[in-house]
């Protein structure tokens, strides 16, 4: 009776110690998941803003319908270019007359605004190395007078991107190896109490494969579930958010969102593997007097 108590006790123990072990790791995957969904929308930002910006292709007032339409059609066939807007003089000068809320045209007798096509590219193309490539191309019509564009707002654009890039990336390094240590040190808490059945199958003759076999199965079966909960977490997080910000944030891209679920099982399986083997090597033709240590 006494021996049953004692041995339902241990298992209950074992029990406990997975279940930590298991909420551990998910715990963990859920902190690389929420790194992983302010990754894809740091970049889902930086490429709207990158493609809000337009450069405006300003025409000559003489420039006929047809030509203006040809190099708009041009534009368009671009696999840099995204969109483009004509806007003609009247189009300008009412806008214009919206934004200063009075009648220019009155004032200085004529409109002087000209025709212009607001370019609109791909966030790829927006360097400003792209722009001036591009500008270069445009110029060559010679209906075109000249293309406006806010160099310096580019320019700060673009920095800034690469600068919260490497600071993420610094981030998501650091948070990895956090990450790994601390599943790492989850996981030989675990195997430390199974260390005396370690020796023990060393000492009936077990092979090492045949000592690692189980704990690494049960490593990977503990990895998928702990991915599967940190995905539960992070899709009500996401949904959260999208509720409750959905002009702030927004993810969008059902791909990325996939690919991050499956990274988060890989890396889940992968982490738990490497740590279990690792774990269960330093009990394996350790002394026996360190077993007790």
């Amino acid at each position: 009776m006494v021996k049953k108590k004692e041995s339902g006790l241990a298992r209950a123990k074992l029990r406990g110690s997975y279940l930590t072990l298991v909420i551990s790791v998910s715990l963990v995957l859920f902190l690389l998941g929420i790194l992983g969904l302010v990754l894809i929308n740091a970049k889902e930002l930086s490429d709207y803003f990158r493609e809000s910006l337009s450069f405006s292709v300003m025409l000559d007032d003489e420039a006929r319908e047809a030509d203006i339409r040809m190099l708009q059609k041009d534009l368009d066939a671009k696999p840099y270019v995204k969109s483009t807007v004509y806007v003609s003089k009247d189009e300008a000068a009412a806008k214009m007359k919206e934004d200063l809320g009075e009648d220019f045209i009155s004032f200085l007798g004529d409109n002087p605004l000209p025709p212009t096509i607001d370019v609109y590219l791909f966030a790829g193309y927006t360097s400003p190395d792209s722009v001036a490539r591009i500008e270069k191309y445009v110029l060559e019509y010679p209906f075109v007078k000249e293309i406006y564009y806010e160099e310096s707002l580019l320019f700060l654009i673009n920095e800034n991107v690469r600068k919260v890039s490497l600071f993420l990336l610094v981030i998501s390094a650091f948070l990895f190896l956090i990450a790994v240590t601390i599943i790492n040190n989850t996981i030989r808490l675990a195997i430390y109490s199974k260390r005396f059945l370690i020796r023990t199958m060393e000492l009936v003759g077990a092979t090492r494969s045949f000592i690692r076999k189980p704990f690494l199965v049960r490593s990977v079966y503990h990895g998928i579930i702990a991915a599967l909960i940190a995905m539960t977490l992070l899709m009500g997080l996401l949904y959260l958010i999208e509720k409750k910000f959905y002009m702030m944030f927004y993810f969008h891209s059902i791909r990325l969102l996939v690919i991050l679920c499956v990274a988060l099982v890989i890396l889940g399986i992968l982490i738990n593997l490497v740590s279990t083997f690792l774990s269960v090597d330093r009990y394996l033709d350790i002394s026996e007097d360190k077993l007790y240590n």
